[in-house]
Protein backbone atom coordinates (compact mmCIF):
# COMPACT_ATOMS: atom_id res chain seq x y z
CA UNK A 1 0.00 0.00 0.00
CA UNK A 2 3.03 2.28 -0.32
CA UNK A 3 3.61 2.74 3.42
CA UNK A 4 6.54 1.66 5.60
CA UNK A 5 6.19 -1.08 8.22
CA UNK A 6 8.56 -1.30 11.17
CA UNK A 7 9.87 -4.86 11.51
CA UNK A 8 11.53 -4.45 14.92
CA UNK A 9 13.34 -1.40 16.30
CA UNK A 10 16.96 -2.19 17.15
CA UNK A 11 18.12 -1.70 20.74
CA UNK A 12 19.53 1.72 21.68
CA UNK A 13 18.67 3.30 18.33
CA UNK A 14 16.61 6.50 17.96
CA UNK A 15 13.56 4.45 16.92
CA UNK A 16 13.73 2.23 20.01
CA UNK A 17 14.31 5.19 22.32
CA UNK A 18 11.31 7.01 20.81
CA UNK A 19 9.04 4.05 21.52
CA UNK A 20 8.43 2.65 18.03
CA UNK A 21 7.14 -0.92 18.07
CA UNK A 22 7.19 -3.85 15.68
CA UNK A 23 4.47 -3.56 13.00
CA UNK A 24 4.05 0.21 13.40
CA UNK A 25 3.16 1.78 10.04
CA UNK A 26 4.92 5.04 9.13
CA UNK A 27 2.57 7.30 7.17
CA UNK A 28 4.35 10.69 7.36
CA UNK A 29 7.93 11.89 7.71
CA UNK A 30 7.88 15.45 9.01
CA UNK A 31 5.08 16.91 6.88
CA UNK A 32 5.59 14.66 3.86
CA UNK A 33 3.31 11.74 3.06
CA UNK A 34 5.14 8.43 2.73
CA UNK A 35 2.74 7.08 0.15
CA UNK A 36 4.19 7.72 -3.28
CA UNK A 37 7.80 7.59 -2.10
CA UNK A 38 10.19 4.74 -2.76
CA UNK A 39 11.77 3.11 0.29
CA UNK A 40 15.11 4.77 -0.51
CA UNK A 41 13.44 8.18 -0.77
CA UNK A 42 11.73 7.67 2.58
CA UNK A 43 14.99 6.59 4.21
CA UNK A 44 16.76 9.65 2.80
CA UNK A 45 14.11 11.89 4.39
CA UNK A 46 14.66 10.25 7.77
CA UNK A 47 18.41 10.78 7.58
CA UNK A 48 20.01 13.99 8.78
CA UNK A 49 22.63 15.56 11.07
CA UNK A 50 23.31 13.96 14.44
CA UNK A 51 21.11 15.42 17.23
CA UNK A 52 18.63 16.90 14.76
CA UNK A 53 15.02 15.71 15.02
CA UNK A 54 12.57 14.09 12.63
CA UNK A 55 8.84 13.77 13.24
CA UNK A 56 7.02 10.61 12.22
CA UNK A 57 3.32 9.95 12.11
CA UNK A 58 2.53 6.29 12.67
CA UNK A 59 -0.51 4.06 12.93
CA UNK A 60 -0.94 1.03 15.16
CA UNK A 61 -3.56 -1.63 14.78
CA UNK A 62 -4.73 -1.18 18.35
CA UNK A 63 -4.87 2.65 18.20
CA UNK A 64 -7.79 4.50 16.63
CA UNK A 65 -5.85 7.72 16.09
CA UNK A 66 -2.45 8.29 14.44
CA UNK A 67 0.47 8.69 16.82
CA UNK A 68 3.11 11.43 16.52
CA UNK A 69 6.66 10.36 17.39
CA UNK A 70 9.79 12.54 17.42
CA UNK A 71 13.17 10.86 16.87
CA UNK A 72 16.53 12.42 17.65
CA UNK A 73 18.95 11.39 14.92
CA UNK A 74 22.16 9.62 15.86
CA UNK A 75 24.87 7.42 14.37
CA UNK A 76 23.51 3.87 14.23
CA UNK A 77 25.91 1.30 15.64
CA UNK A 78 24.44 -2.17 15.46
CA UNK A 79 25.75 -4.53 18.12
CA UNK A 80 24.24 -7.99 17.78
CA UNK A 81 25.41 -9.02 21.27
CA UNK A 82 25.30 -7.16 24.57
CA UNK A 83 26.12 -8.64 27.94
CA UNK A 84 26.29 -7.82 31.63
CA UNK A 85 26.11 -9.41 35.08
CA UNK A 86 22.70 -9.52 36.78
CA UNK A 87 22.15 -10.17 40.47
CA UNK A 88 25.85 -10.65 41.11
CA UNK A 89 26.06 -14.18 39.70
CA UNK A 90 23.83 -14.42 36.61
CA UNK A 91 25.23 -13.95 33.10
CA UNK A 92 22.88 -11.89 30.92
CA UNK A 93 23.37 -12.04 27.15
CA UNK A 94 21.18 -10.00 24.82
CA UNK A 95 21.05 -10.98 21.14
CA UNK A 96 19.53 -8.18 19.06
CA UNK A 97 19.71 -9.98 15.70
CA UNK A 98 21.34 -12.94 13.99
CA UNK A 99 24.05 -11.61 11.68
CA UNK A 100 27.55 -12.83 10.82
CA UNK A 101 28.94 -11.66 14.18
CA UNK A 102 26.27 -13.08 16.50
CA UNK A 103 27.72 -16.47 17.43
CA UNK A 104 31.29 -15.21 17.84
CA UNK A 105 30.03 -12.29 19.91
CA UNK A 106 27.95 -14.58 22.12
CA UNK A 107 30.83 -16.99 22.65
CA UNK A 108 33.08 -14.11 23.67
CA UNK A 109 30.38 -12.82 26.04
CA UNK A 110 30.02 -16.25 27.67
CA UNK A 111 33.79 -16.46 28.20
CA UNK A 112 33.98 -12.91 29.56
CA UNK A 113 31.07 -13.23 31.99
CA UNK A 114 32.09 -16.70 33.17
CA UNK A 115 35.56 -15.35 33.91
CA UNK A 116 34.23 -12.29 35.75
CA UNK A 117 31.72 -14.21 37.87
CA UNK A 118 33.69 -17.42 38.25
CA UNK A 119 32.77 -20.75 36.70
CA UNK A 120 32.00 -22.24 40.12
CA UNK A 121 29.88 -19.28 41.26
CA UNK A 122 27.75 -18.57 38.19
CA UNK A 123 24.08 -19.47 38.76
CA UNK A 124 23.08 -19.57 35.13
CA UNK A 125 22.57 -17.67 31.90
CA UNK A 126 19.81 -15.46 30.55
CA UNK A 127 19.60 -15.34 26.75
CA UNK A 128 17.41 -12.36 25.85
CA UNK A 129 15.77 -12.74 22.42
CA UNK A 130 13.00 -10.20 22.97
CA UNK A 131 12.28 -8.05 19.92
CA UNK A 132 14.94 -9.93 17.96
CA UNK A 133 13.51 -10.16 14.41
CA UNK A 134 15.80 -13.03 13.38
CA UNK A 135 18.39 -13.18 10.62
CA UNK A 136 20.74 -15.87 9.40
CA UNK A 137 19.74 -19.51 9.79
CA UNK A 138 23.32 -20.72 10.23
CA UNK A 139 23.80 -18.33 13.14
CA UNK A 140 20.60 -19.57 14.80
CA UNK A 141 21.88 -23.13 14.46
CA UNK A 142 25.30 -22.21 15.90
CA UNK A 143 23.77 -20.31 18.82
CA UNK A 144 21.48 -23.27 19.63
CA UNK A 145 24.40 -25.69 19.28
CA UNK A 146 26.36 -23.66 21.83
CA UNK A 147 24.01 -24.91 24.56
CA UNK A 148 23.42 -28.47 23.30
CA UNK A 149 25.57 -31.60 23.22
CA UNK A 150 23.47 -33.60 20.78
CA UNK A 151 20.16 -33.84 18.96
CA UNK A 152 18.33 -32.06 16.18
CA UNK A 153 18.12 -28.27 16.29
CA UNK A 154 15.70 -27.49 13.47
CA UNK A 155 14.44 -28.93 10.20
CA UNK A 156 13.08 -27.30 7.07
CA UNK A 157 10.37 -29.16 5.18
CA UNK A 158 8.82 -28.32 1.84
CA UNK A 159 6.43 -30.13 -0.48
CA UNK A 160 9.02 -32.69 -1.52
CA UNK A 161 10.07 -34.94 1.42
CA UNK A 162 13.41 -35.57 -0.31
CA UNK A 163 14.31 -31.89 0.14
CA UNK A 164 13.95 -31.93 3.94
CA UNK A 165 17.00 -30.45 5.66
CA UNK A 166 17.95 -31.29 9.24
CA UNK A 167 20.45 -29.43 11.39
CA UNK A 168 21.91 -31.18 14.42
CA UNK A 169 24.06 -30.21 17.39
CA UNK A 170 27.66 -31.25 17.86
CA UNK A 171 29.20 -32.26 21.19
CA UNK A 172 30.21 -29.38 23.44
CA UNK A 173 28.12 -27.07 25.66
CA UNK A 174 29.76 -23.68 26.14
CA UNK A 175 27.91 -23.20 29.44
CA UNK A 176 28.87 -26.62 30.89
CA UNK A 177 25.25 -27.53 31.58
CA UNK A 178 24.42 -24.46 33.68
CA UNK A 179 20.71 -23.49 33.84
CA UNK A 180 19.45 -21.21 31.06
CA UNK A 181 16.45 -18.91 30.77
CA UNK A 182 15.49 -17.66 27.30
CA UNK A 183 13.38 -14.48 27.18
CA UNK A 184 10.95 -14.05 24.25
CA UNK A 185 8.03 -11.77 23.41
CA UNK A 186 5.82 -10.76 20.50
CA UNK A 187 8.80 -9.24 18.69
CA UNK A 188 10.88 -12.44 18.75
CA UNK A 189 10.73 -13.92 15.25
CA UNK A 190 12.26 -16.41 12.83
CA UNK A 191 15.81 -17.30 13.94
CA UNK A 192 14.93 -16.31 17.51
CA UNK A 193 12.10 -18.82 17.47
CA UNK A 194 14.40 -21.53 16.11
CA UNK A 195 16.71 -21.07 19.11
CA UNK A 196 13.88 -20.90 21.64
CA UNK A 197 12.12 -23.92 20.12
CA UNK A 198 15.25 -26.06 20.05
CA UNK A 199 16.24 -25.33 23.64
CA UNK A 200 12.64 -25.78 24.82
CA UNK A 201 12.17 -29.14 23.09
CA UNK A 202 15.44 -30.48 24.49
CA UNK A 203 14.48 -29.12 27.93
CA UNK A 204 17.79 -27.30 27.94
CA UNK A 205 16.27 -23.93 28.80
CA UNK A 206 13.19 -22.47 30.42
CA UNK A 207 11.39 -20.13 28.02
CA UNK A 208 9.98 -17.07 29.75
CA UNK A 209 7.98 -14.03 28.61
CA UNK A 210 5.10 -13.95 26.12
CA UNK A 211 4.31 -15.85 22.92
CA UNK A 212 6.71 -15.20 20.04
CA UNK A 213 5.81 -13.79 16.61
CA UNK A 214 5.30 -17.00 14.61
CA UNK A 215 7.55 -16.44 11.57
CA UNK A 216 8.29 -20.01 10.59
CA UNK A 217 8.52 -19.99 6.80
CA UNK A 218 11.56 -20.36 4.55
CA UNK A 219 11.74 -17.97 1.60
CA UNK A 220 13.86 -18.37 -1.51
CA UNK A 221 14.88 -15.68 -4.01
CA UNK A 222 14.73 -16.72 -7.67
CA UNK A 223 16.52 -14.31 -10.07
CA UNK A 224 14.55 -13.21 -13.13
CA UNK A 225 15.52 -11.39 -16.29
CA UNK A 226 15.64 -7.60 -16.37
CA UNK A 227 17.18 -7.27 -12.90
CA UNK A 228 14.03 -8.71 -11.33
CA UNK A 229 13.58 -11.46 -8.78
CA UNK A 230 10.79 -13.61 -7.40
CA UNK A 231 10.50 -14.36 -3.70
CA UNK A 232 8.78 -17.67 -2.95
CA UNK A 233 7.90 -19.39 0.30
CA UNK A 234 9.36 -22.85 -0.19
CA UNK A 235 9.37 -24.56 3.23
CA UNK A 236 8.54 -24.29 6.92
CA UNK A 237 10.70 -24.47 10.02
CA UNK A 238 10.01 -27.28 12.49
CA UNK A 239 11.34 -27.65 16.02
CA UNK A 240 13.02 -30.93 17.08
CA UNK A 241 9.70 -32.34 18.35
CA UNK A 242 8.05 -31.62 14.99
CA UNK A 243 6.20 -28.41 15.89
CA UNK A 244 5.67 -25.88 13.13
CA UNK A 245 6.51 -22.34 14.21
CA UNK A 246 4.52 -20.74 11.38
CA UNK A 247 1.60 -18.55 12.58
CA UNK A 248 1.78 -20.18 16.02
CA UNK A 249 5.02 -19.02 17.58
CA UNK A 250 6.72 -20.42 20.65
CA UNK A 251 4.64 -20.49 23.83
CA UNK A 252 6.72 -19.70 26.93
CA UNK A 253 7.07 -22.29 29.69
CA UNK A 254 6.50 -19.46 32.14
CA UNK A 255 4.36 -16.55 30.95
CA UNK A 256 5.44 -13.23 32.41
CA UNK A 257 3.73 -10.02 31.30
CA UNK A 258 5.04 -6.50 31.77
CA UNK A 259 3.35 -3.56 33.46
CA UNK A 260 2.55 -1.49 30.38
CA UNK A 261 2.33 2.31 30.81
CA UNK A 262 -1.18 3.75 30.41
CA UNK A 263 -0.23 5.60 27.23
CA UNK A 264 0.88 2.32 25.59
CA UNK A 265 -1.89 0.02 26.79
CA UNK A 266 -3.54 -1.65 23.83
CA UNK A 267 -0.71 -0.46 21.58
CA UNK A 268 2.08 -2.74 22.77
CA UNK A 269 1.04 -5.93 20.97
CA UNK A 270 2.33 -7.11 17.60
CA UNK A 271 -0.06 -8.65 15.09
CA UNK A 272 2.07 -11.75 14.90
CA UNK A 273 2.50 -13.71 11.68
CA UNK A 274 -1.10 -14.94 11.92
CA UNK A 275 -2.33 -11.35 11.82
CA UNK A 276 -0.53 -10.44 8.60
CA UNK A 277 -2.47 -10.34 5.35
CA UNK A 278 -1.43 -13.09 2.96
CA UNK A 279 0.57 -15.08 5.52
CA UNK A 280 1.25 -18.78 4.96
CA UNK A 281 -1.59 -20.48 6.79
CA UNK A 282 -1.41 -23.63 8.86
CA UNK A 283 -3.23 -26.69 7.58
CA UNK A 284 -5.04 -26.85 10.89
CA UNK A 285 -6.80 -23.83 12.34
CA UNK A 286 -4.66 -23.58 15.46
CA UNK A 287 -3.11 -20.21 14.65
CA UNK A 288 -2.17 -17.72 17.33
CA UNK A 289 -2.00 -13.96 17.10
CA UNK A 290 0.68 -11.65 18.43
CA UNK A 291 1.56 -10.78 22.00
CA UNK A 292 3.09 -7.84 23.82
CA UNK A 293 6.45 -6.62 22.56
CA UNK A 294 6.92 -4.04 25.32
CA UNK A 295 10.19 -4.02 27.25
CA UNK A 296 10.59 -1.27 29.88
CA UNK A 297 13.62 0.95 29.24
CA UNK A 298 14.41 0.77 32.97
CA UNK A 299 15.73 -2.72 33.90
CA UNK A 300 14.43 -2.19 37.44
CA UNK A 301 10.89 -2.31 36.02
CA UNK A 302 11.51 -5.22 33.65
CA UNK A 303 9.39 -7.97 35.23
CA UNK A 304 10.53 -10.58 32.72
CA UNK A 305 14.20 -9.96 33.44
CA UNK A 306 13.59 -9.85 37.19
CA UNK A 307 11.65 -13.12 37.02
CA UNK A 308 14.47 -14.76 35.06
CA UNK A 309 17.07 -13.72 37.64
CA UNK A 310 14.84 -14.89 40.50
CA UNK A 311 14.23 -18.19 38.72
CA UNK A 312 17.94 -18.83 38.39
CA UNK A 313 18.46 -17.92 42.02
CA UNK A 314 15.80 -20.45 42.95
CA UNK A 315 13.53 -17.79 44.46
CA UNK A 316 9.79 -18.46 44.15
CA UNK A 317 7.74 -15.28 44.14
Amino acid sequence: DGLIKVVTPIDDTPAAKAGLLANDIITQIDDDQVQGLTLNQAVDKMRGPVNSSVKLKITRKESKDPIDVTLTRDVIKIKPVRSKIEGGDVAYIRLTQFNEQTFDGMRAAIDKLTGEIGADKIKGYIVDLRNNPGGLLDQAVMVSDAFLDRGEIVSTRGRNPDETQRFSAKAGDLTKGKPIVVLVNGGSASASEIVAGALQDHKRATIMGTRSFGKGSVQSIIPLGGSGALRLTTARYYTPSGRSIQAKGIEPDVEVTQDVPDELKGKDETKGEAGLKGHLKQKDTDERGGSSAYVPPDPAKDKQLISAVDFLHGIQK
